[in-house]
């Protein structure tokens, strides 16, 4: 057993990790292997960016495999996740800031992993 929910989660992956772990739309997939080297990667970019463990990393972005992978990596590295809406209103994420006080705030997933 791991000592944080992200080891928990890993720890069940599948020996084999070319199996897929994601289908995408048009039938292309996303390995095990490939998906924990992206959690790897956006781990690292956590850290470089200052977070450290017990910070809040809060992310307003659609539904998508980045929101997913940010996630995976705020619980690696022993940071708390905060999700926002991606429609709440200005008003409402100035609230949600405020009150959480984030170390890091991304709203574009996608520019902060490349």
């Amino acid at each position: 057993m791991s000592d944080n929910l992200y080891g928990l989660l890993a720890s069940r992956f599948p020996t084999d990790r070319s199996r897929p772990c994601f289908r995408l739309p048009g039938g292309a997939a996303i390995a095990y292997g490939d998906f924990e080297t992206r959690i790897g990667r956006a781990a690292a970019a956590l850290r470089s960016a200052g977070v450290a463990p017990g910070d809040r990393v809060a992310l307003q972005v659609e539904k998508s495999i980045e929101a997913v992978v940010i996630y995976l990596a705020a619980l690696k590295v022993g940071a708390v996740f905060l999700p926002l809406n991606a429609a709440y209103t200005e008003g409402e994420v100035d609230y949600f800031l405020r009150d959480a006080e984030p170390a890091l705030f991304l709203r574009d997933a996608q520019a902060f992993l490349s």
